[in-house]
């Protein structure tokens, strides 16, 4: 918009910011009455207790295949057909044993299934399958 003076034929051309400034203003208004609410948090009193030691995490069994079809469990080579009464043993000494299972990228799908279902015949629950990303 292009205003002119009564006095000279100079045009003067500025933008009047005063309306803007009152939006923005009623804008931040808006926004700093409405940020309270938009927290949803319950104020709940938490009752104290005593603290307690975390529960001791004992080291997961590792059952290996390696690539020339070879069973290890913790480092200790196993025959294939007593793989699962080795699991039997480590699960009667501890009912929560966690097993983590990997196997060399060359082992057949059906080697790692029959792994896999010796450690669930054995009554073993936790199962980790481990890869390399």
């Amino acid at each position: 918009m292009a205003f002119s003076t009564q006095d000279s034929d100079e045009v003067l051309s500025e933008i009047n910011v005063t309306p803007l400034v009152d939006v923005m203003l009623v804008l931040l208004v808006v926004f700093i009455v409405t940020a309270p609410l938009l927290t949803n948090s319950i104020p709940i009193n938490l009752p104290k207790t005593d603290s307690v030691a975390p529960v001791e995490q004992k080291d997961p069994l590792v059952v290996s295949n390696d690539g020339g079809g070879k069973f290890f469990i913790n480092k200790d080579e196993v025959q294939p057909d007593l793989l699962e009464s080795n699991l039997e043993a480590a699960k009667a000494k501890n009912p929560d044993v966690r097993v983590q299972l990997q196997a060399d990228d060359g082992v057949g799908y059906g080697k790692v299934a029959g792994a896999m279902a010796s450690i669930e015949k054995a009554g073993i629950t936790k199962l980790s399958v481990i890869t390399k990303r």
